[in-house]
């Protein structure tokens, strides 16, 4: 009797790869060939984000808080060794159908000096603006009405309500996203695979149509742009599944 309440928990473990996409085919960078819902022809040029605060969730109400890493990771389009994340974080047997983790940053870590070597020193937001640090960087080009190729840079992070020309008021412009798993199994002794994939497209189509004619190409000063990202960035994301690796 004693013996079974003492019995230790199996675990396994996850890995996350990271994919960019635009409507299910992997980018092709620094090509102008793609449209989204505006009607803009655009190419992009490099991709960067933080996730963080990232749980995952059972059917029964279970929720399991990854630590690993801070519980967060940072993505660039640059860089491979950003492609893939392995968490070490010892997770309970069982099945997990959905995740949900923050795109951008939580306040307790979006401080200024949270990271102190690159890549992710990096993406640090100007103090003047809020302090902290980029939450996703997409930067590319597309053709304005003149059918002229101007720069974008799709820059998010802490944004800043202006009256008379001074900030009166920052905002947080990180969400929370939750996403079906399909039925994650945690086995011990086993390393579970995932893909996170990102959809650009989806960056500028619902519920708002995002038209880079409208907003320009630079927007850290514009928080309408920004809030405009942040109500469509809840279908961006998906999981897809890869394999099981038996260890």
């Amino acid at each position: 009797f004693f013996a079974s309440c003492n019995r230790p928990e199996k675990t396994g473990q996850l890995i996350l790869t990271f994919e960019t996409q635009v409507d299910g085919q992997q980018v092709d960078y620094h090509i102008l060939h793609y449209v989204n819902a505006a009607g803009n022809t655009y190419q992009i040029d490099e991709v960067r984000y933080f996730i963080s605060q990232v749980k995952l969730h059972s059917s029964t109400g279970k929720v399991v808080v990854i630590e690993n890493d801070e519980g967060l990771h940072y993505y660039d389009s640059n860089i491979p060794e950003t492609f893939s994340w392995t968490i070490s974080d010892e997770i309970s047997e069982g099945l997990y159908d959905s995740v949900s983790f923050v795109v951008g940053l939580p306040s307790s870590q979006n401080v200024t000096g949270h990271f102190v070597n690159p890549p992710e020193n990096n993406m640090a937001w100007p103090e003047v603006l809020g302090g902290g640090y980029h939450y996703m960087q997409i930067n590319g080009k597309w053709l304005n009405t003149n059918n002229s190729m101007q720069p974008f840079n799709l820059h998010t992070g802490i944004g800043q309500v202006y009256e008379n020309a001074q900030v009166t008021q920052f905002v947080d412009n990180s969400f929370e996203v939750k996403l079906a798993l399909k039925d994650l199994k945690i086995e011990a002794g086993t390393t579970a695979l995932r893909a996170l994939v990102m959809n650009v497209n989806n960056w500028f189509c619902s519920p708002n149509v995002y038209d880079f004619n409208e907003w320009g190409g630079a927007i850290m000063q514009n928080q309408a742009a920004q809030q405009v990202l942040k109500e469509n960035g809840q279908d961006v994301f998906s999981v897809e599944i890869i394999s099981c690796l038996y260890e």
